[in-house]
């Protein structure tokens, strides 16, 4: 009884729910331990697969987040190592050394999936932006990245126990949570939790303007025309919140700002000890801040700052209160609402609008193929955005087949945990 850590499970009231019971739960939690010394072999296949090169002798599946090598590329390897058949002569724990490479290579890029700090490969959470040190791929994926960074290589780790987010949270005898977010995933909650979602009126009368999308045919001309909006809304000093999905990006826009003498404040997984003063002040008149999904859920932007002017603050709502640009959209439509949702709280006005370009990964990957006859035949100059209803219904669609695959492997998960 003394080595008991965890109480009956009674009743759980989770706050965030859909990002707890939805979003995280596509990776099981593990309970694992330090299994071998790390492998050198990581770093000798990381030197290898720069040789290689992308459709001829590999192809990544950006849909599914896999790659593969193609024959050429495996007759390529066998040159290169000086085999007749890598297959029958060096077998599979070969193949997973070389597959977990070419994986971190393809698909796992800094300042997006993660950072290196302080001579550590540490992830980046993709649905809050924010660091998660002590997490690890598995799989030998982390040591593949950490090769591929040259860093020094921690030991695999073993399994000892795992269990789904879904089957740890329904051994609760009751569940309840609340999130601001939860209509767009209403079939998974009762499906898979057997949970129904309730909406609530709002406190006041919600004023916030949620304009249409802006489509731009390159990224660049995208970020341009952002640059000019911020500095129309910025000369008649409104707030502006820009959201972005990733640090690169992030970091990418602000240099582009502070070019055309904008100036502003930045928010990701590096700065992330800055972020409540950031916050705080980012409803100030004026004020620029570029940030991750760090400041998408749960974030409260008072206008007028922190502790809020009175004076200042009736100034930001005359000039529309805080406008929350979006500078591209999400894999899904909860995140894009969350980040809406910072503008027009508590009765304010406030303005959002997302700036797409048809580069973006959502429209690049996901997007159907009228989509790209589109960009083939449009001769707009970058900067002009395009006004299309086919857009708008592709967008929404893309971002359906996203959130379809991901609950096809939040569900496959759970299969097989339900199994063991």
């Amino acid at each position: 009884i003394n080595e008991v850590v965890q109480r009956d499970l009674d009743f759980a009231i989770i706050d965030e729910i859909d990002s707890i019971l939805i979003d995280e739960a596509r990776t099981p939690l593990i309970i694992s331990q330090p299994a071998e010394l790390p492998s050198a072999m990581y770093r000798d296949f990381s030197r290898l697969i720069p040789q290689l090169e992308k459709e001829a002798d590999f192809t990544v599946d950006e849909k599914y987040r896999t790659a593969y090598l193609t024959e050429q590329g495996v007759e390529k390897i066998e040159r290169i190592l000086n085999l007749k058949n890598i297959y029958q002569e060096k077998g599979m724990k070969y193949l997973h050394y070389l597959e977990q490479s070419l994986k971190a290579r393809a698909l796992f890029h800094p300042d997006k999936d993660y950072i290196v700090k302080d001579g550590k490969v540490v992830i980046v959470d993709e649905f809050t932006g924010r660091l998660m040190p002590g997490r690890r791929w598995s799989g030998g994926l982390h040591q593949a990245i950490e090769a591929k960074e040259g860093v020094k290589i921690q030991p695999e780790s073993r399994t000892l126990a795992s269990i789904t987010f879904q089957n740890y949270f329904r051994q609760y005898k009751k569940l309840a949570g609340m999130t601001g977010t939860a209509k767009t995933s209403e079939e998974e909650f009762q499906k898979v939790y057997n949970l129904e979602v309730i909406a609530i009126p709002t406190n006041k009368p919600m004023i916030r303007r949620d304009m249409k999308d802006k489509v731009f045919k390159t990224e660049l001309g995208k970020f341009k025309a952002i640059t000019k909006e911020v500095a129309e809304r910025h000369k008649k000093g409104q707030p502006i919140l820009i959201g972005t999905a990733s640090i690169e990006k992030n970091e990418f826009l602000s240099r582009l700002l502070r070019r055309d003498g904008l100036d502003c404040q930045i928010l990701n997984a590096k700065n992330h000890e800055r972020e409540g003063k950031i916050i705080a002040q980012a409803g100030r008149k004026g004020r620029i801040t570029v940030a991750t999904n760090m400041a998408g859920r749960g974030v409260d932007i008072i206008l007028g700052g922190n502790p809020p002017d009175e004076r200042e603050a009736e100034e930001v709502k005359e000039s529309g209160g805080l406008f929350v640009l979006g500078a591209q959209r999400h894999e899904a439509r909860r995140t894009d609402d969350q980040l809406r949702g910072r503008a027009g709280r508590q009765g304010d006005p406030g303005q959002s609008q997302f700036f797409i370009s048809l580069e973006d990964n959502l429209l690049r990957v996901f997007g159907s193929d009228k989509i790209k006859r589109l960009m083939e035949i449009l001769k707009l100059p970058e900067t002009e955005p395009i006004e299309a209803g086919i857009l708008s219904n592709s967008i929404e669609k893309a971002q359906k087949m996203v959130e379809g695959y991901n609950f096809d492997a939040r569900s496959n998960v759970l299969q097989y945990d339900d199994v063991i």
